[in-house]
C-alpha cells in the first residue's frame, strides 16, 4: 500500500465528522403558514423553478436542481451545515435513534443467498436461536435467493412493523431438512457502547462509537456494571468517535463531574449565552479517569475531553482531537429531506473554542488531516502548532489552548509501522470480516459451538491462515507484507472472529491487547494504587 492508501480511512472518517454536535430536537418548517412563506427571497427561488418547470425549452429534473442549490447554499455556510437527501434522511434517524424495528440479523448476500453473519444482540433473531451461517431462504414464501432481488427489497422483506410476523425457512448445515422460525419483528438495539470490560481488577473500561439516543443509558449501564464488578478507575475510549447528540455527552460528563461545575456554553447568532452546569449524583466522581481521544474524535467526544480537561478531572490521553466547536440543529424540509444547520458555537468551561479554521473552504478544511500527517503531528507532540493567543488556564494552572481541537495531557503517536498501520486500513476496510466469515463457514459446527470462556485456549490462528489471508487480499490487489506483524494479524483476525461470534466486547478485548494507550492507562493506573 502507498502513503495515499494508509491515510484514507481517517480521512474518511475525519469527513464523516460533519455528523457534529446536534442538540437533538427536530423543526418543520413545512407548513405553508410559517413565518417564511412572505420571504422575498423564498419567491424568488419558488419562480425561478416555476419558470424552468413550465417554460425551459428541454424537460429538467427540477429536484435535482433543488438538491444542488441547497448543497451551494449550505457549503458556503460551513463545513457542518449539511443537506440530508430524502432518500437517506430515514437511516440518518434510525442511526442516531438507537434502534431499529427488524429481526435483528447481520448477513451477507453470498451466491445471490441471504447467509447470515451473526444474530443481533438483544434482537429477535437471537432469542429464537438463529445464528451465524443459517441461510435464509424464504420469507413469508418469498424466495430470497435469486440475482433479482436488490439489498433494498431484501432489507423490506426483513424489515417491517414492530410486532409483525415474518416466517422463515432457513437451511443450516449438517440439518438436511429447512428449519421454519417464525418471528416477531422487534426493536433491535444499534449499541454505540462498543465494549465494557475490566482492564484489571479496580480499572473498568468503556469504548462509545457515536452519541446516539440511547447512548447515556447504554453507558449507566456499563458504568454500573463495572462498579458492581470492583472497578472504582474508569478508562473512557473515544477514539474515532465522531459525535452526535450533545444531551447525551452532557449526561455521560455529569456522572464525572461533582455538582455546579461548569460543562460548556454555547453563544448563538445573537450572542446569548446558554451554560450547562453539572447537576447530579455522579457515579464516578473520585474515582481515577482516563479519556482516549484521536484526530477522529469530534463535537461531542470533543465536549466530553474539554469538560474533564478544562475542570481539572481526568487525564486525556492520545493526539489532538478533530477540532468541531460547532452545534447543528436538523430541520426538516417538508419532502423527506432535512438540514442539519448550525446554529451555535460551544465553548468549554475555561472559554476555549476548539473548533478549527474553515475559512479556506470545505475542501482545504477536510484535508486537516493530511496536513497533521505532513508536518508530523501524528507522531510528535512537538509539531502541534499551538496560538499563545489561545492560551488558557485551568483551576489548577494546567495550560490549555483553544483554536482547533483538544490537545491531550499525554500524547501517544500514530504507529509509525507502514505494515501495522497497512493491517488496520484492511480492517477497517472490511477484507478481515468478509475473509473471517469465509472462514467460518468452512467449520460452522465448531466454530457455533466454541464456548466463550474457552475461545482464547481453543480457536487458534495458524501460519496457513495468515498466508491465506494475503492471498486473498492479493486478489484485490493489495500486497500485504506481514513479516515482521504476524503475530499482529493473528490478533486482529482472532478478533474479527470473536466479533463474529460473540460481539463487539469480545472484539475490543482481544485487539486493545498491546495498544499504547491502554497500555498507558494502565502504567497510570498502576502508579496511582
Amino acid at each position: 500500500m502507498n502513503t495515499r492508501q494508509k491515510i484514507l480511512i481517517p480521512i474518511l472518517l475525519a469527513t464523516a465528522c460533519a455528523a457534529g454536535v446536534m442538540l437533538g430536537g427536530k423543526l418543520d418548517f413545512s407548513s405553508p403558514d410559517t413565518l417564511f412563506s412572505s420571504n422575498p427571497k423564498k419567491q424568488k427561488l419558488n419562480r425561478l423553478i416555476d419558470y424552468i418547470d413550465y417554460e425551459y425549452v428541454d424537460d429538467v429534473n427540477t429536484d435535482s436542481i433543488v438538491d444542488l442549490t441547497v448543497n451551494r447554499i449550505l457549503e458556503n455556510l460551513d463545513p457542518h451545515s449539511v443537506y440530508i437527501p430524502k432518500e437517506e434522511y430515514a437511516g440518518v434517524i434510525e442511526n442516531m435513534q438507537g434502534d431499529f424495528v427488524g429481526i435483528g440479523v447481520s448477513f451477507y448476500n453470498v451466491n445471490d443467498t441471504v447467509v447470515v453473519i451473526q444474530a443481533l444482540e438483544g434482537g429477535p433473531s437471537e432469542e429464537i436461536g438463529i445464528r451465524g451461517g443459517d441461510r435464509i431462504l424464504y420469507a413469508d414464501g418469498t424466495p430470497l435467493f435469486n440475482n433479482n432481488i436488490s439489498n433494498d427489497s431484501l432489507t423490506k422483506h426483513l424489515k417491517g412493523e414492530e410486532d409483525s410476523r415474518v416466517t422463515l425457512k432457513i437451511k443450516r448445515k449438517g440439518i438436511r431438512d429447512l428449519l421454519t422460525f417464525k418471528v416477531k419483528r422487534g426493536r433491535v438495539p444499534l449499541k454505540s457502547v462498543d465494549a465494557a470490560y475490566m482492564l484489571s481488577p479496580k480499572l473498568g473500561y468503556i469504548k462509545v462509537n457515536r452519541f446516539s439516543e440511547t447512548t447515556y443509558k447504554e453507558f449507566q449501564n456499563a458504568l454500573k456494571d463495572l462498579k458492581e464488578k470492583g472497578a472504582n478507575k474508569i478508562a473512557l475510549d473515544l477514539r474515532d468517535n465522531p459525535g452526535g447528540y450533545l444531551s447525551e455527552a452532557i449526561k455521560i460528563v455529569d456522572e464525572f463531574l461533582e455538582d455546579e461545575k461548569l460543562i460548556l456554553y454555547t453563544k448563538n447568532k445573537s450572542g446569548a449565552v446558554e451554560e450547562t452546569f453539572s447537576k447530579q449524583k455522579g457515579l464516578l466522581e473520585n474515582g481515577d479517569l482516563y479519556i482516549l481521544i484521536n484526530e477522529n474524535s469530534a463535537s461531542a467526544s470533543e465536549v466530553i475531553a474539554g469538560a474533564l480537561q478544562d475542570n481539572d478531572r481526568g487525564t486525556i490521553i492520545g493526539r489532538r482531537s478533530y477540532g468541531k466547536g460547532l452545534v447543528q440543529r436538523e430541520m426538516e424540509l417538508g419532502d423527506g429531506s432535512a438540514v442539519r444547520l448550525t446554529i451555535a458555537r460551544y465553548y468549554t468551561p475555561t472559554g476555549r473554542s476548539i473548533q478549527k479554521p474553515y475559512d479556506n473552504g470545505n475542501e482545504s478544511y477536510f484535508k486537516d488531516y493530511m496536513r497533521r500527517y505532513k508536518n508530523g503531528e501524528l507522531n510528535s507532540a512537538d509539531s502541534i502548532n499551538v496560538d499563545d493567543s489561545l492560551r488558557y488556564e485551568t483551576p489548577k494552572g494546567k495550560v490549555v489552548y483553544g483554536g482547533g481541537g483538544i490537545i491531550p495531557d499525554i500524547f501517544i503517536p500514530l504507529d509509525s509501522d507502514n505494515e501495522r498501520n497497512n493491517i488496520k486500513l484492511l480492517l477497517h476496510g472490511g477484507y478481515m470480516s468478509r475473509f473471517i466469515f469465509n472462514v467460518l463457514e468452512k467449520n460452522r459446527s465448531f466454530y457455533n459451538n466454541v464456548q466463550r470462556e474457552n475461545f482464547e485456549k481453543e480457536v487458534v490462528i495458524s501460519d496457513e491462515m495468515v498466508q491465506d489471508f494475503v492471498h486473498f487480499v492479493k486478489g484485490a490487489n493489495i500486497k500485504l507484507n506481514v513479516n515482521n506483524q504476524k503475530s499482529l494479524l493473528k490478533q486482529y483476525l482472532k478478533a474479527v472472529i470473536a466479533q463474529q461470534l460473540y460481539g463487539t466486547t469480545a472484539f475490543e478485548k482481544l485487539i486493545n491487547k498491546n495498544d499504547p494507550a491502554i497500555n498507558k492507562v494502565l502504567e497510570l493506573s498502576k502508579k496511582n494504587q
